[in-house]
């Protein structure tokens, strides 16, 4: 409580002094906490909480192999992934499927100096409602605590950049030959556009065509998944970090909450 109380005044006060000054009056409290060591461990917990969901989710299996982020086909091309498996060709469909998620390992490494940039040029202000389970980046000022606000932090800041970054590899590895001298990509556009074309007579859903697009949402969904956990983690139990090299400032800064 006493931690919580603390907060809530420099926040106050926030707008009306300096970081200088806010140490001045306040120097540190009993758990020995500044604000420049609050900011700092909130910095450090999202950077180790992104690079561990980006070694992950890039390493090979990181997508293919955890049914939590396992790129599958889209919902609506079940009935293509069905009459594919009656004629027998099961083992097709799966290397089809693994191909995408090849795709999305291959795209996650992107993410790293992207979000790098984003933690570091996290301001005070912000470090402060993050670590008060809010999104500063969001306009909903009157959510409830969220222990994913960080991650949110990063999705609303990071997203349309992720975006730009991983299409273009991920269009990149789908483009490769898959079976014979057609890619996945190509194979994709076939089958969808004469299934659509079935479709648009007979009234039943069209599939989006185009695949780049629906692998890179879902590698940006898995990513951010994997960073919500590890942000989770970090909240629930700092004193898991406390053997590394940044144990220290974790564990002063959310074992202190």
């Amino acid at each position: 409580m006493k931690f919580i109380k603390y907060l809530l005044i420099v926040t106050l006060l926030a707008s009306l002094y300096s970081c200088e000054e806010l140490e001045d009056i306040f120097g540190k409290d009993s758990t020995g906490l500044s604000e420049k060591e609050v900011v700092q461990g909130l910095k450090t917990a999202l950077q180790v909480g992104a690079d561990t969901s980006v070694a992950v989710t890039s390493a090979e299996d990181g997508y293919y192999k955890d049914e939590v982020i396992k790129i599958l086909l889209p919902e609506e091309a079940q009935v293509i992934k069905q009459y594919a498996e009656d004629l027998g060709l099961s083992a097709e469909v799966d290397k089809f499927i693994e191909s995408m998620n090849r795709a999305a390992e291959n795209a996650a490494s992107e993410a790293s100096p992207i979000f790098s940039d984003a933690i570091t040029s996290l301001s005070i202000s912000d470090g402060w409602d993050i670590l008060n389970g809010k999104n500063p980046a969001s306009s909903n000022t009157e959510s409830e605590f969220d222990s994913s606000a960080a991650t949110q932090y990063l999705v609303s800041t990071t997203y349309t950049s992720l975006d730009s970054a991983f299409q273009p590899k991920i269009e990149k590895s789908l483009d490769k030959d898959l079976v014979g001298s057609s890619s996945t990509n190509e194979i994709w556009e076939d089958i969808t556009t004469t299934y659509n074309a079935v479709a648009y007579l007979y009234g039943g859903d069209e599939i989006n065509t185009d695949l780049d697009e629906y692998v890179t949402e879902k590698a940006l969904d898995g990513l951010f998944h994997k960073v919500g956990k590890e942000e989770i983690k970090i909240r629930r139990d700092p004193l898991q970090w406390i053997d590394t090299q940044v144990g220290d400032i974790l564990k002063k800064v959310f074992d202190s909450q």
